[in-house]
């Protein structure tokens, strides 16, 4: 039964939910799920008023029964999920009956992955592969593709202008610098196209490219993004799995640097889902981000970079001009203020993990107020200016009320 799940997944809904998937990618509407209901009722529309009008009735009746049938094999395919999950909680107690039963229980499906904890929840972004007797994990061995000492150099600079790479270690950027092959492209040179499955993707090094997208009923394409110096694009298709979302074309002389699919699975997207992990469970110790929806803190800690510090290192110095907002991972920090020109700085806060500071330089748009010292060796999560101002805009409100603590501190 489960092998037949499988096969139908992927014979008639796959289908279906990649072309889904595609168009709320190229959309991205505010809320995704009225726009996916209408699109499915889009193609139903569509799939009725493109046959004969002679058979258009008992074709929309297949089509009805075909909708039943793909909504009762969901239903039976969560339900086996779910008993798979509440089997798996409770094989500790149960290993040596199960081990007992393995061979006369054909039909069930154990070798199905255990529902995600926010089962039903809107996708984020970064996506796991499921592996089981049906998809087998193969063993991974990086490419090597041999380079200069400059090129690679070249290659680590690119890589770290990307938020793609962010997540990644020494060893990891070496892996990823060794396995991408140089591409260089002449003036309005297609390097993807649209609907096409995705085998890579691509950091600019040098030069512009254009991204396009055509739409149904509209002959021309549309221009939607110009891509510059330290871009990636082409990962939308490796991390979801779908066709290419959109098309892109060099402007100019271009050079890029390609990374082929299989590195990318696993080294770029595990090391962003064990950076995502390690850092909602940080996120979720910190009361400025009580109010924040998991998905919401989620995309916090896709954007946050780590920053270390030593015992006495200034964080931030009075007077300077603010880019980061920091949250305090472990050690502890202090606030030190010079109130008068010739006088030393002093101490007017103190910040231990959870903390955070230098979210009123971003919000008022003004000078370092105060110098922020390690007083041990600090580990900070760091959101620049701008992606500050989209994730934590909702919260504005809640840190502007600090504002009136931070007065009466720095002006005693």
């Amino acid at each position: 039964m489960a092998q037949e799940h499988q096969e139908y997944i992927q014979t008639k809904v796959n289908p279906v939910l990649e072309s889904l998937v595609t168009q709320v990618l190229l959309e991205r509407p505010d809320d995704p799920v009225p726009f996916m209901i209408k699109w499915l009722a889009d193609q139903a529309k569509t799939t009725g008023t493109s046959v004969n009008k002679k058979n258009e009735a008992s074709d929309l009746e297949k089509l009805k029964e075909t909708l039943g049938v793909l909504q009762q094999s969901v239903k039976d395919l969560e339900s086996r999920v779910g008993e798979a999950a509440t089997k798996c909680g409770d094989e500790g107690e149960e290993e040596e009956e199960e081990d007992e039963d393995e061979d006369d229980d054909d039909d069930d499906v154990d070798d199905l992955p255990p529902p995600p904890k926010n089962f039903g929840a809107p996708r984020a972004s970064v996506s796991a592969e499921a592996y089981g007797d049906w998809n087998k994990k193969k063993e991974f061995i990086p490419p090597v593709i041999p380079k200069e000492e400059e090129a690679k150099d070249r290659i680590k600079v690119i890589l770290a202008r990307s938020f793609l790479f962010q997540a990644l270690d020494d060893k990891e950027i070496g892996t990823v610098v060794d396995a991408m092959a140089e591409v260089v492209c002449e003036p309005n040179f297609r390097i993807i196209n649209q609907g096409e499955d995705g085998d890579a993707l691509y950091v600019i090094e040098a030069g512009e490219l254009e991204c396009y997208i055509k739409k149904k009923d509209v002959p021309d394409e549309i221009m939607v993004k110009r891509c510059v110096v330290g871009d990636a694009f082409g990962e939308l298709a490796l991390l979801y799995n779908c066709p290419r979302a959109a098309s892109v074309q060099s402007v100019g002389d271009s050079v890029l640097w390609k990374l082929d699919r299989e590195t990318f699975n696993n080294v770029v997207k595990e090391a962003a889902m064990r950076k995502r992990e390690m850092y909602e469970k940080f996120l979720a110790t910190v009361p400025l981000l009580e109010s924040v929806d998991t998905y919401e803190r989620m995309q916090v800690a896709d954007a946050l970079k780590s920053e270390t510090y030593n015992n006495g290192d200034f964080v931030v110095k009075q007077g300077d001009e603010g880019e980061k907002f920091f949250l305090i991972e472990n050690g502890t920090c202090i606030a030190t203020k010079q109130f008068n020109e010739g006088e030393e700085a002093k101490e007017v806060m103190q910040y231990k993990a959870g903390d955070y500071f230098g979210e009123l330089a971003l919000l008022r748009g003004e000078p370092r107020a105060a110098n922020i010292v390690a007083t041990s060796d600090v580990k900070v999560s760091v959101l620049d200016r701008k992606t500050f101002k989209r994730l934590l805009g909702p919260l504005e409100d809640i840190l502007k009320r600090n504002e009136e603590k931070y007065n009466t501190v720095m002006n005693k």
